[in-house]
């Protein structure tokens, strides 16, 4: 931790640059992909669900999966981020010798790939967020926490990424994360359905994936509730992307030496 230095922000400040320059890649899918969701799943789905039981009230399928929407892309531009992106600046592209062999450390471009996956996770989120509003799906002014949690969260999906990049021997491993890890948690984290509906011992499964955290902190502020579930589901998310954050530096800079 002792070697990460402000110029880590050159690395942020690079990533960011080749975003502006293709910009339009970045940003049609994520404005797109909201669209897609709420009119297949929302709509469409919605016709079928009408109302679900959440926290003792009947809210509307389209309310209901509004933040799990904007929860599961924090959680895939911020993970997708770290590692198929970064594995390929680290091995196909070279970039990251390059920038070793400035004054920048092991751990400023670490760290700065972490953030700028979180940076990538926050674009995602925004624009989920103005997308559901106009929706009217959310309960303002709680669900403008919705802002800065999704920076948060995006730092820990960010972290795991990088600690699984920090391991893998070629981009095709990539595989086993997504379908052991990020896929389940798209299905069994409560984005599409209540977690009451599932088994007691599915439920205890589900709690300890981070996305269910999230999703249940989402939901509660786009409804209008800052409880204190709600603060300690922001720790666990925080606690965890610390972690992964000291554990991708430690094993990125192992397999960087080598």
């Amino acid at each position: 931790m002792m070697n990460i230095s402000l110029r880590s922000m050159r690395v942020w400040q690079r990533n960011f640059d080749v975003y502006l320059v293709t910009w339009k890649v970045n940003f049609i899918p994520p404005l797109l992909e909201p669209l897609l969701y709420l009119f297949a799943f929302g709509i469409g789905l919605g016709q079928l669900v009408k109302d679900v039981p959440y926290e003792g009230v009947q809210i509307s399928y389209l309310r209901f999966i509004a933040p799990g929407l904007i929860a599961t892309a924090v959680m895939n531009h911020g993970f997708f981020e770290t590692t198929y992106a970064s594995f390929v600046r680290m091995y196909f592209q070279k970039t990251y010798d390059a920038m070793l062999s400035t004054p920048l450390t092991i751990e400023d471009v670490v760290l700065a790939e972490i953030v700028w996956g979180a940076t990538k996770a926050l674009f995602a989120g925004c624009i989920m967020f103005v997308v559901t509003l106009l929706f009217g799906l959310l309960s303002m002014p709680a669900a403008l926490w919705i802002i800065p949690i999704t920076f948060l969260s995006g730092l820990t999906f960010s972290a795991m990424g990088m600690c699984f990049t920090a391991f893998v021997k070629n981009i095709e491993m990539f595989n086993f994360p997504v379908f052991l890890f990020i896929t389940p948690m798209f299905l069994f984290s409560g984005v599409f359905f209540p977690l009451s509906s599932l088994p007691s011992w599915a439920q205890a499964v589900a709690w300890c994936l981070p996305l269910t955290f999230l999703v249940s902190c989402l939901r509660s502020l786009a409804l209008g509730s800052f409880n204190i579930a709600v603060i300690w589901q922001i720790l666990v998310l925080a606690v965890l992307g610390f972690v992964c954050a000291l554990v991708s530096l430690i094993a990125m800079k192992k397999r960087l030496l080598k």
